[in-house]
């Protein structure tokens, strides 16, 4: 308790914490869909699209995240068009505008700015770089990015498990889609500053992936990643804090012991979904 109420002294951490729990929130959320649906990549492919795209704001002295989300949500985009239309795997979509774009990002920083402070924050997450407009814009969107995935969560539910069937009851099954990548770009843009385009992507994956090791329903998984994410979040800055280790990289690696823990516990209870697709919302 001693420690907690030191690191809410200082204002840089408390904007840190609230910015990543409710980011946090969002991407595990949001990733037990991702994860179903075999698109568990696509923050990795996302987050190397806003760096190439945070890199040219700042060589251009733009505003980065402005500049930055709009770029990524039409990226999301593309990328669902080319899966849908079946000219490409989802994971050489993937694969291809991610290298893309981090050397496209790395071209520019070479040519221009070189690697300055706010480009490696961008890279590699820096809790420090998190200014109150950073907060202000991530309590904002984490917000409207909550409310939608509740407000659509039954539709969401049928698009994520069947998408045939929730095609022939009437759902935009195309729509829901759309609206699952633009949530995640929006997500994996204001993540970057906290975990860097390098290990942002691990907040969506982790927490699903760990939460399918012991339930079994879509409800309890999304219900414990919640959950999960919040905790592991705020576990991996009490050891960054104290550790003077890096944010970012204390975070996975509190989310990659509790996956452990969970297929542990999951290997002597039977399991849970384990990352198969299930029909009991």
């Amino acid at each position: 308790m001693e420690t907690i109420m030191e690191m809410l002294s200082y204002p840089f951490l408390v904007r840190a914490l609230i910015g990543g729990i409710l980011i946090s929130l969002c991407a595990s959320l949001l990733g037990v869909s991702l994860v179903l649906k075999r698109y568990s990549m696509i923050g990795d492919g996302l987050s190397h699209v806003s760096f190439g795209a945070l890199s040219i704001a700042v060589a251009a002295g733009w505003s980065p995240l402005p500049v930055s989300i709009p770029i990524v949500v039409l990226a999301a985009f593309f990328l669902l068009r080319i899966t849908e239309n079946g000219r490409m795997k989802s994971d050489a979509a993937i694969a291809m505008i991610s290298a893309s774009a981090l050397a496209m990002g790395i071209l520019v920083t070479s040519m221009t700015t070189g690697l300055t402070t706010d480009v490696s924050s961008y890279m590699f997450g820096s809790i420090l770089a998190m200014s109150k407009t950073d907060v202000t814009l991530a309590v904002l969107l984490s917000a409207v990015v909550l409310f939608l995935f509740l407000f659509c969560y039954n539709k969401i539910f049928a698009v994520t498990f069947d998408e045939s069937f929730a095609k022939a009851t009437g759902v935009n099954v195309s729509g829901y889609n759309i609206l699952i990548a633009i949530l995640t770009a929006v997500t994996i843009v204001l993540g970057m500053r906290m975990m860097g385009a390098m290990l942002i992507s691990s907040l969506i994956i982790f927490p699903a992936i760990t939460s399918m090791r012991l339930f079994k329903s879509f409800r309890g998984v999304v219900l414990s990643s919640g959950i999960l994410a919040v905790v592991c979040f705020f576990i991996g800055m009490i050891c960054s804090y104290r550790l003077s280790t890096p944010a970012g990289a204390s975070v996975v690696i509190v989310n990659l012991a509790a996956f452990l823990l969970f297929a542990f516990i999951g290997r002597l209870t039977g399991g849970g979904i384990a990352g198969k697709k299930e029909t009991n919302g």
